[in-house]
């Protein structure tokens, strides 16, 4: 790769605004620059991160999944219930996470099933799964949005826990993010998810299997959410049917932001990791310079509308420029 074209790609220019954010807000708040708020700020939003990573192969696949809200709490309230009924916190842990997964595989399999588009289906299934999360609250005893709390002290600490000098929830991101780019980017299955959001049908009929190729990406889009509503539960020693409620747009801006073409066939698993960094930090900077939330919220989607326009702008120029190339080389070849 030349270094022409290494600034070309959109995870560079990510890259420079993620440092660029931080040298700005650091410039107007110096505590921002302090390791241990980088670092430790990171809580706040890693968890949309978790489950943005996976929601990158359905997105590529020219899916979406909207419960992924409704499974981080259906999870969470999954992990309250079994944890009351007196299992190991640890085989819980792992039920949830199964649970996850099948309400990825109920997704895909009635999207693939019933031939409708999955934002129709995913809306529909975001109020199934919520739904059953306010229930199984109410049979654990949690009236509403009420939280599930005395879990095992070894559960709770894992979010305050330090690996290498990060913060657990950052390493789990961090691992989660290297696991994410080899399959779709070293495996076999990470080019059927490319060619199917390229051309369904001719994926289909190549003899790719696409069912279960769908099915694995929803599947694991579902653990992912799972995982993610963990994460929050160990964060905040608490397991409540709402975690997911706020999670659905940022990480789908997320994805979008990272450089993932909402009509599917193109994206990054590392965009997608850059960009969950660039609106959490921007998010964090906001607030700690002492605009309120409601604000950063405001801005972090207009700081979307404004990168996605210029990208898409950039990339609009670049094939008017090669188009261009190729008629002038043409035209020369003709003189």
């Amino acid at each position: 790769m030349t270094k022409l074209s290494f600034f070309k790609r959109w995870e560079t220019v990510l890259a420079l605004l993620l440092v660029g954010e931080i040298l700005f807000f650091g410039a107007l708040n110096p505590a921002f620059l302090l390791p241990s708020t980088l670092l430790y700020s990171t809580s706040d939003f890693i968890h949309i991160g978790i489950v943005a990573l996976a929601l990158t192969l359905v997105i590529i696949t020219g899916g979406i999944d909207l419960s992924i809200g409704a499974v981080m709490g259906l999870s969470a309230i999954t992990l309250g219930l079994l944890w009351v009924a007196g299992m190991n916190i640890w085989l819980a842990c792992f039920c949830a996470l199964g649970v996850g997964g099948l309400t990825g595989v109920i997704n895909s399999v009635a999207i693939q099933v019933a031939q409708v588009n999955p934002l129709v289906i995913t809306l529909g299934s975001s109020f199934l799964f919520s739904g059953a999360a306010l229930v199984l609250s109410g049979l654990s005893g949690a009236s509403g949005y009420e939280g599930i709390s005395g879990f095992d002290d070894s559960f709770v600490e894992l979010a305050n826990l330090d690996v290498l000098g990060l913060p657990f929830p950052m390493v789990i991101f961090l691992v989660c993010t290297v696991v994410f780019m080899l399959l779709l980017h070293r495996t076999r299955f990470g080019r059927y998810i490319y060619l199917i959001g390229q051309n369904p049908r001719a994926a289909r009929y190549a003899g790719m299997p696409q069912f279960r190729t769908l099915t694995i990406a929803y599947a694991l889009t579902g653990v992912m959410a799972a995982l993610s509503g963990l994460v929050l539960a160990s964060y905040f020693g608490s397991a409540r049917s709402d975690f997911g409620a706020a999670a659905l747009m940022p990480a789908i801006t997320a994805v979008v932001l990272g450089g993932t073409s909402i009509y599917g066939g193109s994206g990054t698993i590392l965009g997608t990791a850059l960009a969950v960094l660039v609106v959490g930090y921007f998010q964090t900077g906001l607030q700690i310079v002492g605009v309120s939330s409601h604000v950063s919220n405001a801005l972090s989607g207009a700081l979307l509308v404004v990168v996605v326009a210029l990208r898409s702008l950039t990339e609009i120029g670049r094939i008017h420029y090669l188009q261009w190339r190729v008629l002038h080389n043409v035209g020369n070849r003709k003189a």
